[in-house]
């Protein structure tokens, strides 16, 4: 508890100052004013973040925190319980969808055990293993408080690891059969959401599988009776190692002062109960991605984001963290690049401001 409560207390939010100088040299670019949208909002937002107007990326990586859930028990999935394991080594392997994408856009990724039930024996795989994946939550709480909280810190101490070597941006992935199960429980108790709205398809299922996925959902709700307003009693009671753990990564950006990026729906639902342990988090957060898991966006809706892509993707792994990497490093390359109203000879004072938002 000590490392989690020393990083909540740590989080000092947006340099405020540092966004209103952005926001003077963003309008001072030789363009409409509020043309290049959502890019000028990364710009000033990386400036609060760093505290600095201009900014490069050095060195990026997307942490996958793996594990497995006790859930599978309950035959919700089509996949088999080892697939946990065979896709964890593969990205070891550099042959998954955010390998591949990982590597065009130039981003390292650390793999994490953080919950797996196997024994790796593979360099390339951080042991950070709480246990051999969670109970039953349609029988008992998925793990202990203290387990949560231990798999929590783990991600803070990887990216507090990754920081010290130099990485300034991250992004967040993760492997483990059955976690849209874990991670729309969790939804549903943090947002008060009924089951059939936060339950999603996930990596897919038949029909009749899909309304039994709803029903030990909500089961494990009825049983565990979690807290919604305590996000560390909601993932421990209905969560998973992997979601607690991604968790963790929010909280260790925000502590250190750099970017993170948010995948999917599972890694949503981290960076929703990171936002509501310490709300200071949203301002290091971005949105890659609108996944196709329809509840997303009442995720969105609370962390204030608006994602960058809407392709239908809902994959995980993190593999839509590279393609936000190379959208942020484009809307950094602007600020450094673009001229200015002055150096272009171009007169700005006749533009209007039509924004609605700044």
């Amino acid at each position: 508890m000590g490392l989690l409560k020393e990083t909540l207390d740590s989080i000092r939010g947006s340099d405020k100052e540092a966004v209103k100088k952005a926001w003077i040299d963003i309008d001072n670019l030789a363009k409409p004013i509020g043309s290049l949208g959502q890019l000028e909002k990364i710009i000033a937002k990386m400036a609060g973040i760093t505290g600095k107007t201009h900014n490069k990326i050095n060195k990026k990586d997307i942490v996958i925190m793996c594990s497995d859930n006790g859930i599978w028990n309950e035959k919700l999935s089509s996949c088999p319980k080892d697939l946990t394991v065979t896709i964890t080594k593969n990205f070891v392997r550099g042959i998954t969808g955010v390998c591949v994408l990982g590597d065009f856009f130039k981003s390292d990724r650390t793999v994490v055990d953080i919950g797996v039930d196997y024994d790796f024996k593979d360099p390339g795989i951080i042991d950070k293993k709480v246990a051999y994946g969670t109970k039953d939550m349609t029988k008992e709480p998925a793990m202990t408080r203290e387990e949560c909280i231990k798999a929590v810190e783990a991600g803070i101490q990887v990216v507090d690891d990754l920081v010290k070597k130099g990485y300034d941006m991250f992004g967040t992935g993760e492997m483990g059969v059955c976690n849209t199960a874990t991670s729309s429980a969790v939804l549903s108790v943090l947002k008060n959401l009924p089951v059939d709205i936060a339950v999603g398809k996930g990596s897919g299922v038949t029909d009749s599988q899909f309304d039994f996925k709803k029903k030990a959902v909500q089961a494990a709700i009825d049983i565990n009776r979690p807290d919604p307003e305590d996000a560390i009693d909601t993932m421990a009671k209905v969560g998973g190692f992997d979601i607690a753990g991604i968790c963790g990564c929010f909280l260790g950006a925000a502590k250190n002062n750099v970017p993170i990026v948010i995948d999917g729906f599972i890694s949503s639902v981290a960076a929703l109960c990171a936002f509501r342990l310490n709300k200071k988090v949203g301002d290091y957060l971005f949105a890659s991605h609108l996944s196709a898991e329809p509840a997303t966006k009442y995720i969105m809706e609370e962390l204030g984001l608006t994602p960058m892509l809407n392709l239908g993707m809902r994959l995980g792994e993190g593999s839509g963290c590279p393609m936000a990497f190379g959208i942020i490093e484009s809307a950094l390359y602007v600020m450094d690049n673009m001229a200015s109203f002055a150096d272009a000879d171009v007169d700005g004072s006749v533009l209007v401001d039509i924004r609605e938002d700044q």
